[in-house]
């Protein structure tokens, strides 16, 4: 990628492959399979998951349905998680000799695998993540592709508005408003700024040394 117009060729394009991973009314006979890659499912052999379930589909000559590894779905108590999709059928403390019959049962004969299903603090049957009452009073907001696209895949972070704001700095904002852009109307630095010693060590560029040592006098 040399080019922005390139990144934009790479959203556009690839927004439209994975919109199956966020459209659960997406018609579609292809499947993406979900499996968690976090440290907790890791270390309870969701690569050895993946790995059944890439062999499986291979031997049963499936092509419709792509194995793709996610980051941390936030809920490792119920790990390793698989999620397929675009139903968004959550099956949790998958184990990999349990990738036979996901493939057969889910993939092949479109049925649920009941005893995956995540069981609930009531004991309910949940059949999707954001379901859970753990769940359903938060907003991932920094996180919130953390699970649904492949971390180690640039294009898929690009079409998800992966480096938007890094675009919108370069081509539409000055210096002088990125910086302002750290602070809020009373002059304080925004929590997600970089530290105030940084902020004004880039300032102390800018205005009269006087200001600089104000300022500083202010943040501490």
């Amino acid at each position: 990628m040399n080019t922005i117009e390139e990144i934009h060729k790479i959203r556009e394009e690839k927004k439209k492959e994975l919109d199956l991973r966020v459209n659960t009314n997406l018609d579609t006979r292809e499947k993406h399979i979900l499996v968690c890659h976090g440290t907790g499912c890791t270390s309870s052999k969701s690569p050895k998951i993946l790995e059944n379930f890439r062999k499986i589909l291979e031997e049963k000559n499936i092509e419709n349905v792509r194995v793709i590894k996610t980051g941390c779905f936030g809920l490792c108590a119920k790990g390793p998680v698989v999620i397929i999709r675009p139903e968004n059928t959550f099956y949790a403390h998958v184990k990999p000799e349990d990738c036979e019959e996901i493939i057969q049962t889910h993939i092949v004969e479109n049925k649920r695998v009941e005893r995956l299903l995540c069981k609930d603090i009531d004991g309910k049957l949940v059949e999707k993540l954001d379901e859970l009452e753990f769940y359903k009073k938060q907003k991932r907001i920094v996180l919130k592709n953390c699970g649904v696209i492949n971390p180690e895949d640039i294009d898929e972070y690009i079409a998800f508005d992966g480096y938007l704001a890094l675009e919108k700095v370069l081509t539409q904002m000055t210096p002088e408003e990125v910086i302002e852009e750290m602070y809020d109307e009373e002059g304080n630095p925004v929590e997600s700024a970089p530290h105030p010693q940084q902020i004004l060590k880039i300032r102390f560029k800018r205005v009269p040394e006087e200001n600089f040592i104000m300022r500083k006098k202010k943040d501490q």
